[in-house]
């Protein structure tokens, strides 16, 4: 019986052995399915399944060895040999390529006969992968010979050489891929095939996904070859080229590569090789192109090279998410350039400060110099102020535009932009004043004519820079200062706008800091309804003596401005208190008709009248001169607009003889003008020509001092019937001077002062026990978004406080701590 079925196996195995060789030789078509079919169906159920399985390996190993190897091994030259051992070839770009495409043709011919082959094999012994090797849990025949092709041709050893196919497989592949990056063309249809048997084979019969000999063997030596190519082509751009043909170069070869992974070999290492790039074509060489001299990143900003920049950003994002290298270089840049501007202004000499007045102009009725008029040093200095601001705002543009542009509005590099924006502002110890006197200059005059949006845009860029600024009390000392000018001197061009400047101040730093600005508003208003409801008093008791005299009044309530900025440092005693001035008979009986109108319905309030704000219209008549010819000879009237002061000292001339002078000393005695102001609209009325109503002696140049002597100036004549005497000094917003910033400096520290010791106390009160670091850093927190504190200051407000029994030091405490003393 044994020997019956050894002998029906193999006349069944004739019958297989015999189709096996028609399917391999491609005269399947006059084989008999069924026939071949029950052939296995019979060895498979006689219990003989694993024999079967033997001899169907058996006789593929034979046909790779007798009918497929030898053709490959024709086909594998001794140039692709010396190629694959990294020898020289001794042959040309195009032969190598015409070579390994030929190896590539055959082993792809092998590899797809084999597919189709395996597959009528397979079909033919289904029931022996069913029965047989489901239950021995055995590969079935399609897998088993798929293992057979990777080992018997794939890994046989060429004859006389340590060398296997595969070796050849990868370096032809290499090689081509090699040929394509400099430029060549290549059979990329026949890589794609070879790339697909590599990806249809495993490194074991057990097929893991992970083992695919495509991610085991060609990936790795891919991968490997790409980065010592890109490691030389980032060296020779970097050697022979500019950071802008790098960008361009590392941006076609990461599309050229992804372009591969499509095309040539598999998706699978799309994203590996993107990273062999980044690493070998971006991060290892980034800061030295970013360096370049000509050509770098400094060259990109300084030219608007938008394109350039566009393609860093993407690069550097690919290899960093922080974009730490960019946003580096970028807050750099920001900061040399942000330096400079602040050098051109710290350097420019305006030592040459007038001291007393800016040049007058003629008020309506004149005419108009043709000659261009010679900026005084105090107005270059402003304009000096309006150009920083100006220069830091097209800088800011600059990079907001290449922010939106070419970085896709990235929020870290924003960040970045924004404290490089700060540090270089903060660093320049006016930017405060600059700031608020650009304001200034565009609320005074410089909206006149824009459209609604353009007026936008102007206070947009005075709120982003008020953002930069860490001292929001010294820009609110200066705003406060430069608003009270502007509202009481009529120079504000619109008040609507004024007030949406401040509502856009409130939002940024808060209430406490508009809340004077309001106030003063809130005056200037109260006081229109004043001036009127004084009028139409006057009209009603049909006092002809008093309607000679039109007065318009400003009620300033003292706490909302700032006096001691306006001019009334020189009208105060030590103790703070004003001092009177002296007014004119005429002027006193105006002042006490407007009090009894004032406190009629204000119970309580008191008046304080002060000389150094305000101005007076004077109507001033010159007498005809004996004896002179052309506009002397006749009576010449002429209407002066003049400081208060400027009105107090003109009418002592009133009732004065021809001849008559007064002196310095007298005019102060009479006065009470503070000695300094009444210098300097002396200066104005008896020196400066545009309104030179009194005589000087002597008749020199100089500021008026004590013992000149001044009269009427008869012969005074102008072609202007109305004439605006010169503004003095104070009168208009413009740069400090040294000392003028000192003082401004040391009332601010003042104030710092009780708002830190304001603070201190608030903490204390409700932590009643703290440690001093931790005080300490409370305090700035609270206190960042108005300036940070200084250390030094914080420390000396902490003794005065212990000293005024307001905290004291808690003794044993391990770290230096204070407690709250109720």
């Amino acid at each position: 019986m044994i020997g019956g079925d050894a002998g029906d196996f193999e006349t069944q195995w004739d019958i297989l052995r015999s189709a096996l060789r028609e399917i391999h030789t491609k005269n399947a078509s006059s084989l008999s399915f069924e026939q071949i079919y029950r052939a296995s169906y019979k060895i498979v159920l006689k219990k003989q399944g694993d024999k079967l399985y033997d001899r169907v390996k058996e006789f593929e190993e034979q046909w790779f060895g007798t009918s497929v190897m030898p053709k490959i091994r024709t086909l594998i030259t001794t140039n692709l040999v010396n190629n694959t051992l990294g020898g020289v070839s001794g042959i040309t770009a195009n032969e190598r390529r015409m070579t390994g495409e030929e190896f590539l043709k055959g082993l792809k011919v092998s590899w797809e006969d084999h597919i189709i082959t395996m597959n009528m094999t397979t079909d033919v012994l289904m029931y022996m992968d069913r029965v047989y090797c489901t239950d021995n849990r055995k590969a079935s025949i399609f897998t088993t010979s798929m293992g057979l092709f990777r080992d018997h041709i794939l890994r046989s050893q060429l004859a006389g050489s340590d060398l296997i196919t595969f070796d050849i497989l990868n370096s032809v592949i290499l090689d081509m891929i090699r040929m394509e990056r400099d430029g060549d063309v290549i059979n990329k249809a026949i890589v794609r095939s070879c790339i697909y048997m590599l990806e249809g084979l495993y490194e074991s019969d057990e097929e893991n996904e992970s083992e695919k000999l495509y991610i085991t063997t060609f990936e790795p030596a891919f991968l490997d070859a790409s980065r010592e190519f890109y490691q030389k082509e980032c060296t020779a751009l970097l050697r022979d080229s500019d950071a802008s043909t790098w960008l361009r170069q590392t941006k076609k070869r990461l599309v050229e590569e992804e372009t591969r992974t499509q095309t040539t070999i598999s998706m699978l290492t799309s994203h590996k090789i993107a990273k062999v790039i980044e690493s070998e074509m971006i991060s290892s060489r980034l800061s030295e192109f970013l360096a370049m001299e000509g050509s770098g990143i400094k060259v990109m900003i300084e030219n608007d090279r938008y394109e350039d920049l566009t393609l860093l950003y993407q690069l550097i994002s690919r290899v960093d998410q922080s974009k730490e290298p960019l946003k580096q270089a970028l807050s750099e840049r920001v900061r040399e350039l942000g330096s400079e501007i602040n050098k051109t202004i710290i350097n420019t000499d305006f030592s040459n400060v007038a001291g007393a007045a800016e040049d007058g102009e003629a008020a309506e009725g004149a005419d108009k110099p043709k000659a261009p008029k010679q900026q005084s040093a105090a107005a270059k200095q402003t304009v000096a102020a309006i150009r920083w601001v100006d220069d830091v705002l097209t800088l800011k543009d600059k990079f907001d535009n290449m922010w939106k542009k070419c970085m896709n509005e990235d929020l870290i590099l924003q960040t970045a932009l924004t404290k490089s924006f700060s540090d270089f502002i903060n660093e320049f110890p006016r930017c405060s004043e600059y700031v608020s006197l650009f304001i200034d200059n565009n609320l005074k005059g410089g909206i006149k004519g824009k459209t609604e949006a353009e007026i936008d845009a102007v206070l947009d860029k005075a709120t982003t820079l008020l953002r930069y600024i860490q001292d929001k009390d010294m820009f609110e000392r200066y705003y406060k200062k430069h608003l009270a000018r502007r509202l009481l001197h009529g120079k504000s061009e619109s008040a609507d706008v004024e007030r949406q400047m401040i509502s856009r101040m409130k939002l940024e730093i808060g209430n406490a800091f508009t809340t004077k600005l309001e106030g003063m508003f809130k005056d200037m208003t109260m006081s229109e309804d004043l001036t009127s409801g004084y009028r139409t008093h006057i009209q009603n008791l049909g006092d002809l003596d008093r309607k000679q005299i039109d007065l318009g009044i400003n009620v300033l309530t003292t706490n909302y401005w700032p006096m001691e900025s306006m001019g009334g440092n020189n009208s105060r005693r030590d103790d703070g208190t004003q001092i009177p001035c002296t007014w004119p008979n005429e002027i006193h009986l105006l002042q006490e008709s407007f009090k009894a109108f004032y406190l009629k319905e204000r119970n309580g309030r008191m008046l304080t009248w002060l000389g150094f704000l305000g101005s007076a219209d004077m109507r001033c008549v010159f007498p005809k001169i004996p004896g002179k010819e052309g506009i002397l000879s006749r009576e010449r009237r002429h209407e002066i607009n003049v400081p208060t002061y400027g009105m107090v000292v003109l009418l002592l001339f009133n009732d004065l003889a021809e001849s008559e002078t007064l002196s310095f000393e007298e005019i102060q005695s009479r006065t009470n003008i503070p000695p300094q102001d009444l210098a300097r609209i002396l200066h104005t009325l008896a020196v400066n020509p545009k309104a030179k109503v009194l005589t000087k002696d002597p008749a020199n140049k100089d500021l008026p001092k004590p013992g000149d002597k001044f009269g009427f100036n008869a012969s005074f004549a102008s072609k202007a019937v109305k004439i605006k005497a010169p503004v003095m000094l104070g009168a208009v917003n413009r740069v400090e001077g040294d000392e003028e910033r000192k003082d401004t400096e040391d009332r601010n520290d003042d104030h710092r002062g009780s708002v830190i010791d304001t603070v201190i106390v608030r903490i204390m009160k409700a932590r009643k026990t703290l440690a001093h670091t931790h005080l300490f850093s409370e305090v700035i927190g609270q206190l960042a978004t108005r300036f940070k504190p200084d250390v030094g200051m914080m420390k000396r407000r902490v003794e005065s406080l212990i000293e005024r029994e307001y905290l004291e030091r808690v003794e044993g405490a391990e770290v230096s701590t204070y407690a709250y003393l109720a």
